[in-house]
């Protein structure tokens, strides 16, 4: 597949994993990741996943967590604030957007568009270019509040991941649930993965061949 050119944006809910093996899935395919991170998305880097940015650069840091076939892909960081960054304009070359996890804050200034900082503005931008735009909501429980900022961006033609990973594929560790997310996010916007096993139908046992009786 060649390759896409996809914003990921990094906000302050729980589950940097989500966020970790998507760069990670994306990078070692080859694609170029346009990197913006909120306030508190670095944070939850730093927290969750031992990103040292006083010490290395977020590829460094993906090369350290997944090994250097990170390297394959190419990844250009913004800051949150530079709202003249070429991805707020709908003039850039953008294949879409993946906002993962998503904050109640970010949806909220995303439903309503806001365009405060620049992820909501490149979700604005996405929106009306009618490029894919992916949110990860990761919250519980929910209020009416979340629920119709969820509606509205589904509305405006956004697509909702929430980070509810499935079991079926029998996961064995954090990476696997990771995975799953950023497969579903992938999918959605047609990149094609093999970051877990479809689903194929229940398991079920061999049977015995059938013994027939001679008349």
């Amino acid at each position: 597949m060649a390759a896409r050119e996809i914003i990921v944006a990094v906000t302050g809910a729980s589950g940097a994993v989500y966020a970790g093996r998507l760069l990670r899935a994306l990078l070692q395919d080859g694609h170029r990741v346009h990197l913006v991170l909120s306030q508190y998305g670095r944070y939850l880097l730093i927290e969750e996943l031992g990103y040292a940015p006083d010490l290395e650069s977020v590829v460094e840091f993906l090369n350290r967590l997944y090994g250097d076939r990170v390297r394959r892909g190419s990844l250009h960081q913004y800051r949150v604030g530079d709202l003249a960054a070429p991805l707020a304009s709908g003039s850039a070359r953008i294949h879409g957007m993946a906002v993962v996890p998503c904050s109640m804050k970010t949806l909220a200034g995303i439903a309503h568009g806001l365009s405060t900082n620049l992820i909501e503005r490149a979700a604005d931008v996405t929106l009306k270019e009618r490029r894919p735009l992916v949110l990860v909501p990761r919250e519980t429980p929910l209020s009416l509040v979340h629920l119709r900022n969820l509606t509205a961006v589904a509305e405006a033609g956004g697509t909702l991941v929430p980070a509810m990973p499935a079991f079926y594929q029998r996961p064995g560790s954090f990476d696997d649930l990771g995975d799953f997310i950023a497969g579903r996010v992938l999918d959605v916007m047609g990149i094609e993965h093999d970051l877990y096993p479809r689903w194929q139908g229940p398991w079920r046992e061999p049977q015995p061949p059938a013994v027939t009786t001679p008349p």
